[in-house]
């Protein structure tokens, strides 16, 4: 599954999840959180539940709403058996909500009748102050396919803009440089926050060139129309691949070897998680 355009869908709305079903995104994130009222929760897990059974469509992921909400357990136990790629966690406040979500997921895997880990996880580590110091000691992820960040709960907690003419606040800079420090610790994929304008792409395609520069991976996305756009960005070009995988070949036909010359420059082991990184992007990661 490739991480590079992930669109969301509110779980409520069945004309926007065909929609965005029937798109060009990598991943498409049937919503229960932020885009489903209280009142509508129960309806929109049923329709969400629903949508799994009856697509074949790779790369669904289902957000769930956040521990410790009436709804988180009974989120996971409607859509578990409907074999998701991944669910999105938010508000995640480091590895204990990690670790109690693995252990939820085995044992509805197991009742489903699942293989354990056919699941995976894309928390978003930044959404809380909490979420962001607890990056620092995330040591591990079980299940975890990336790390995303999320800018605006973080903004809303901080009692901030997200954004001050296109540029982060500082507290946002700092927490979006954390995240991308703890996914290389982890040897994960980073997602970027949405870009909130629909109605800007000439802003998107400069915040996703950014993003991309800085090391992510892929861009969350509010709209089809942002589709194109983000993947374009997040794809590396035919020489930057090409250049990948001559050194994988070149460590592959020197098992043994710390160091080669390709097209006369000095290829290391560090070039070789560099090249590992650009192919990630292009043939994605395990997931349905």
């Amino acid at each position: 599954m490739r991480l590079r355009s992930l669109l969301f869908a509110p779980g409520d709305s069945d004309r926007k999840i065909a929609k965005a079903l029937a798109s060009a995104a990598d991943a498409v994130i049937l919503d229960l959180e932020d885009s489903v009222a209280a009142p509508a929760k129960d309806a929109a897990r049923a329709m969400v539940a629903g949508m799994l059974a009856g697509s074949a469509r790779p790369g669904i992921v289902v957000r769930v709403n956040p521990p410790g909400t009436p709804w988180y357990l009974a989120d996971l136990a409607a859509v578990v058996v409907g074999r998701p790629a991944a669910i999105m966690l938010p508000k995640s406040c480091g590895l204990a909500d990690l670790v109690a979500l693995d252990h939820h997921l085995e044992a509805l895997e197991t009742q489903a009748g699942l293989p354990v880990g056919t699941i995976g996880v894309l928390p978003i580590a930044t959404e809380t102050t909490a979420g962001v110091l607890a990056l620092q000691s995330l040591n591990q992820a079980p299940r975890a396919l990336a790390l995303c960040f999320g800018a605006e709960d973080l903004a809303a907690d901080l009692g901030i803009d997200p954004r001050v003419n296109g540029i982060y606040p500082a507290a946002i800079a700092a927490a979006r440089a954390m995240l991308l420090l703890a996914a290389g610790r982890l040897g994960l994929p980073a997602i970027d926050t949405p870009f909130p304008d629909p109605r800007d792409p000439d802003g998107l395609a400069r915040e996703a060139a950014i993003a991309a520069s800085d090391g992510f991976t892929g861009k969350l996305c509010i709209h089809p129309d942002q589709i194109a756009s983000v993947t374009a960005a997040f794809t590396p070009s035919a020489a930057r691949i090409g250049w990948a995988r001559a050194v994988l070949a070149g460590f592959a036909a020197n098992p043994q070897a710390g160091v080669f010359t390709l097209d006369g420059k000095m290829i290391d082991r560090p070039h070789l998680k560099l090249a590992e990184r650009i192919l990630v992007t292009v043939e994605g990661v395990a997931g349905r």
